[in-house]
């Protein structure tokens, strides 16, 4: 009984990143959808790719730490190069899930630069 599967050490050991990508999909999901219903949507098309490419790239990145891959290390790049993208485009506008996104998008940022720096 004292011995914790790997997959359960794993999990307890990247907890804060898997926390900051699950919020940095959530927070995407719900800007790319507020973004949909604003007046002026044409403006709105490249945060909603960008919501949708750090959406994906989270879910990807989150499922090879879960599992502890050792190709982890690679996708995070990507990752943290998409969530930064997002962060910024997000940063320009005014509404608030746009904002709101920004912060998951960055905070998401500093914990993946944290996790691929360990």
């Amino acid at each position: 009984m004292g011995h914790v599967p790997a997959s359960i050490a794993n999990l307890q050991k990247n907890q804060a990143v898997l926390d900051a990508l699950s919020r940095c999909i959530v927070a995407c999901e719900m800007c790319s959808d507020a973004c949909l219903h604003e007046d002026n949507i044409q403006m709105m098309v490249p945060c909603i790719e960008l919501d949708r490419d750090c959406a994906d790239i989270c879910r990807l990145t989150a499922a090879f730490i879960a599992r502890n891959s050792d190709h982890a290390k690679h996708v995070i790049k990507e990752c943290i190069e998409i969530c930064q993208k997002c962060a910024d485009e997000c940063g320009q506008h005014e509404a608030d899930h746009c904002k709101h996104c920004a912060e998951a998008c960055q905070a998401c940022v500093d914990a993946c630069k944290q996790y691929a720096a360990a």
